[in-house]
This record gives structure tokens, C-alpha cells and sequence, in this order.
């Protein structure tokens, strides 16, 4: 577990990142049970950002040396991601869309 000192650091990204897997993870859920395959590549992006998004704790969570590197990397699949579920009006990708936007937000702050 990180240190209280790294917790206070890197609280707003971890949870930004935290929250973006859940609704990455929902928004691919939802997208896979709609069947539409207009929705396939939301689904996709989904899964992707959702992976890069744990990583993303992880990392932060270790105070790993490469963290900034990769909240770089995390911003750019987050910003495809909210542009993929921006393409729908449907709740969940509207709430995944404002989701990966914040995580974006974190993850460019980190990376300087």
C-alpha cells in the first residue's frame, strides 16, 4: 500500500483513474449487451482505457519512476475514449465520457 505521504500526492489521479475504470468497465458492458454494432468501437475504447487506467493505479499507488510517462499515455486514451462515448446519447457512455475527461484532466496534470 503507498505511503499516507504518496496517497495525499496522487489522490485526485487515483481516484480519477479508479473512477474511469468502473465506468469504462460499465459503459463496455452496456455497449456489448446493446449489440449495436455502431457500438463496437465505444466498447473497444472502453476495455482499452479501463486496463490503462488500473495500470495507472498501480503505478501510482508504487510511486513507480515512470508514472509520468504514463499519465501521458493514460491522458490520450482517456481523451479517445470521451470522444468514442461522445459520439452516443445514451446515459452511460454520457457519464463515461465526463469520467475519462476528469481522468484526462489528472492524468496531464501528473505528467507535467
Amino acid at each position: 500500500m503507498a505511503s499516507e505521504l504518496t496517497e495525499a500526492r496522487f489522490r485526485g489521479a487515483l481516484d480519477a483513474l479508479s473512477e474511469c475504470v468502473q465506468t469504462c468497465t460499465a459503459c463496455a458492458n452496456e455497449c456489448i449487451r446493446g449489440v449495436d454494432a455502431s457500438m463496437v468501437e465505444c466498447a473497444r475504447l472502453c476495455l482499452d482505457c479501463a486496463q490503462v487506467c488500473a495500470t495507472g493505479v498501480r503505478l501510482l499507488a508504487a510511486d513507480s519512476s515512470v508514472y509520468r510517462q504514463y499519465c501521458g499515455l493514460c491522458a490520450v486514451i482517456c481523451e479517445a475514449c470521451a470522444a468514442e462515448c461522445g459520439k452516443f446519447d445514451i446515459e452511460h457512455c454520457r457519464i463515461c465520457a465526463e469520467a475519462c475527461r476528469r481522468c484526462a484532466e489528472e492524468c496531464r496534470q501528473l505528467a507535467g
